[in-house]
């Protein structure tokens, strides 16, 4: 059993994606950031609700939308909505639920 609040040591370097729970209608993962940011567009075709654990990141939206997250919030993002992550604290942890 992991503990959704301990950071992954081996995200040091790289963003970490661990999978706790996926089916064929809901996909939930944790992630570790330790200042990293996406230099691509997201463009899912999947719902995705996310919630900071630990740490504050900024979410970038095509429309020119920014939208700081701190410990606590959440957001729900629809599918094909063209996002991007600007800035993660070291360590950030996400929890991801993606949903048809």
């Amino acid at each position: 059993m992991q503990n959704l609040f301990s950071p992954n040591p081996n995200a040091l370097r790289k963003e970490q994606f661990d999978t706790l729970l996926k089916t064929q209608s809901v996909s939930i993962e944790k992630i570790t950031s330790n200042g990293q940011t996406s230099s691509r567009w997201y463009d899912q075709s999947e719902d995705e609700w996310v919630v900071i654990i630990e740490g504050e990141a900024t979410l970038l939206f095509e429309d020119g939308r920014e939208l700081p997250l701190q410990k606590g919030e959440h957001l729900y993002i629809p599918k094909n909505t063209k996002h991007k992550v600007t800035y993660t604290a070291s360590p950030t942890i996400w929890l991801a639920v993606h949903f048809a």
